[in-house]
């Protein structure tokens, strides 16, 4: 039994949860039970069989117990200071060293009450050692993950015959045996899994002119997670186009393809890939999409309550169209999917058309567009409008025929929900008359408007609230009513933030509805700031309304507010 399951061998952490309503009795004698037969602590226990979740239990445990808790799956781990120490070490004690900050050695550790393992660490790493407390099937799913990117990318450089010769002189069958080997093999599936372990959105593998440099967008933002030998690059780009099904001896042109991962967490990924030739050789983009993602309700969008009610009001609407604009990678298809979710029963007849399916929707009629073989947009939409829908959502207007088929839909007695590149929301007015859509129809079919960004959010595990600064504040145009409750907070930096102090995202929305006067100025050819004038008038809350409320109740900070929105004139 370690050290901090003998701390709790009484079972006094566990009477501690039932008095705080986090578990039952009969939960607890289940979990002291098997505290018994396996020699874990109880917290361990507990998670272990589904009463309480890891991330709950670890925050209520660092009070308990006194030592910070970290969520090693989800905290970026430096690989030069995990392999500060041997493998065999961090298996055998169940520990991971995980960072370095203020001539320190942040470590996680299973039992941090090990007094002798922290003394080993102490002697062989000569630093101060700071414990933190995390579970022990994620430090272990950790060390896996760590060292076997470590060993595949040591196997490819060791095993490669044909390192040195360099990519343009290697035939297509010497290409397909480099991409079958099993050190490439292994090298890109670790690759994949360790993005898809960290919640990336995108994976960037980018040659160099001496090496090959691989990122992880993470919140919006890349990060550097490794580098090999540039003269590995074609076995790798090789590799990823024979899963994509793209063709291995095209060298010179882009390529876009997909394929579908399954992770060890037991979930699918669809992974779209995009291949780029560049000066040193093909760059690799892949966009990670979890295939049967769980979205939630609209609450965990980030609305304000005002919002949320404008939200409910269009999706219930029984026919118009609304638009969400945004730019790429602003949580306009997210909006879409939690507005299906929010309709979706047996009593409506829901499609969409989408490019490509991001997200898998029980109960909703989901159609794929392949371009290739002539199923546009604007074709599937023909087809789709004779299937009797009711609500029609399009992953994207992208020219007039799908504009004037999706306005004809919505003027014949359907709800369609679909998205445009605009920068705000009156601007998705515009971007509709430009596409040649005659302004009377937009007018008629057009019920409202969303436009979006995703702003990060403060680290919770780090987060630091203090009274808002009214100079700050007046520095964004807004003033700080005397007497008003404003805070401000930043994150200070921590494990589970990588040291940035943010994480997460969320939604600054501006929500237009159309008004009698706003339909007016449409056919009377108003241009945007004209219609962007009105709506405020009647009442919009801008984006960057939104977004310094949310600044000015600890959500999010000052610089990323700045980041976002103030690099354009909103």
């Amino acid at each position: 039994m370690t050290a901090l399951a003998a701390k709790f061998r009484d079972g006094r952490l566990g009477e501690q949860l039932v008095a705080d309503g986090m578990i039952t009795r009969e939960q607890l004698a289940e979990a002291l039970e098997r505290q018994r037969q396996t020699g874990a602590f109880i917290g361990e226990a507990i998670v272990a069989l589904g009463f309480v979740k890891s991330s709950a239990m670890g925050h209520y445990l660092q009070g308990v117990t006194g030592f910070p808790y970290v969520d090693i799956t989800e905290c970026p781990v430096d690989e030069q200071v995990a392999r500060s120490i041997p493998e065999h070490l961090a298996r055998r004690k169940v520990l991971l060293p995980f960072a370095e900050q203020d001539d320190a050695i942040h470590v996680a550790m299973a039992d941090p009450l090990d007094l002798s393992a922290v003394d080993d660490l102490v002697t062989r790493l000569g630093r101060r050692i700071v414990p933190f407390l995390a579970f022990q099937d994620e430090i272990i799913q950790v060390i896996n993950r760590l060292y076997d990117m470590r060993q595949a990318a040591l196997s490819v450089l060791d095993e490669i015959e044909d390192a040195s010769s360099p990519e343009n002189d290697l035939s297509v069958d010497e290409l397909v045996g480099l991409s079958e080997g099993a050190p490439i093999v292994r090298l890109v599936n670790s690759i994949v899994h360790t993005a898809i372990s960290a919640g990336a959105s995108d994976i960037h593998i980018e040659p160099q002119e001496k090496q090959v440099r691989v990122r992880l967008r993470q919140d919006g933002l890349l990060y550097d997670q490794m580098t090999f030998p540039r003269n590995h690059l074609a076995a790798v780009v090789s590799r990823i186009k024979v899963m994509s099904h793209l063709d291995i001896s095209e060298r010179r042109r882009p390529q876009d393809g997909r394929f579908v991962c399954k992770h060890e967490n037991g979930r699918e990924y669809d992974l779209r890939v995009s291949v780029l030739p560049l000066i040193f050789g093909e760059k690799v983009v892949m966009r990670v999409l979890e295939k049967t993602s769980s979205l939630g309700d609209a609450d965990m969008l980030g609305f304000f309550p005002e919002q949320r009610e404008l939200f409910e009001r269009f999706v219930r609407r029984p026919h118009g169209i609304l638009l969400v604009t945004g730019p790429t990678g602003s949580g306009k298809s997210t909006s879409l999917y939690a507005a299906l979710n929010l309709i979706n029963d047996s009593t409506r007849n829901i499609s969409t058309v989408e490019d490509p399916v991001e997200f898998h929707l029980q109960g909703v009629n989901q159609v794929q567009v392949h371009s290739q073989i002539g199923m546009t947009f604007a074709a599937s939409l023909r087809a789709l409008v004779r299937q009797d829908p009711d609500v029609i959502m399009i992953g994207e207007i992208r020219d007039r025929e799908t504009a004037e088929i999706a306005v004809q839909a919505a003027l014949t007695g359907h709800l369609v929900l679909t998205t445009l590149h605009t920068n705000d929301a009156p601007g998705a007015l515009i971007r509709l008359q430009n596409m040649g859509v005659e302004p009377f129809l937009i007018g008629s079919a057009v019920i409202g408007v969303i436009g979006q960004r995703l702003v990060r959010t403060v680290c919770t595990q780090c987060k630091e609230i203090e009274p808002a600064d009214p100079v700050i504040a007046q520095a964004f145009g807004m003033t700080i009513p005397e007497g008003a409750q404003f805070i401000m907070a930043h994150g200070r930096g921590c494990p589970r933030c990588n040291g940035t102090g943010m994480k997460g995202r969320t939604g600054v929305y501006e929500f237009m509805p159309m008004s009698d006067t706003l339909r007016q100025m449409i056919v009377q050819n108003a241009s945007a700031p004209q219609l962007r004038e009105q709506a405020i008038s009647e009442g919009m809350m801008t984006m960057r309304e939104c977004a310094l409320r949310k600044m000015l109740t600890g959500q999010t900070t000052p610089d990323e507010v700045t980041r976002v929105l103030f690099s354009e004139d909103f």
